[in-house]
């Protein structure tokens, strides 16, 4: 519900943020998901609004990885739980894994088609 109040503030931003870079589009997806909230269902309804305003399958494929795996928000519980260590490489981990996976999706989409 959020989304859809602040999307239409962005709406005219998005082709200057995300400009189809390699390594930007994925960073910024990846950023976005990271401080993102919410269940990953939610996640997959936000990426397709995402891709209807024209950002790239690039940045929404990292902002889906990075939203499901990445817990900023959770991360005082978890080194409360787990330790700071593991917290912090867990979730530098899969931040970074989201955007090397998210690169290499879409290379295997552009060998595929």
């Amino acid at each position: 519900m959020l989304i859809s109040i602040i999307n239409p503030l962005f709406e005219k931003y998005y082709p200057k943020i995300f400009t189809g870079n390699y390594f930007i589009d994925p960073l910024i997806g990846a950023v976005a998901g990271s401080i993102s909230f919410g269940i990953p269902i939610a996640s997959y309804v936000t990426g397709g609004e995402l891709l209807k305003e024209g950002v790239s399958l690039l940045a929404v494929t990292a902002f889906i990885l990075a939203w499901s795996t990445v817990g900023v928000m959770f991360m005082p519980l978890e080194i409360s739980n787990l330790g700071k260590k593991f917290a912090i490489w867990r979730n530098s981990l899969n931040f970074i894994s989201s955007i090397i996976i998210a690169i290499l999706t879409i290379i295997t989409l552009k060998i595929i088609l």
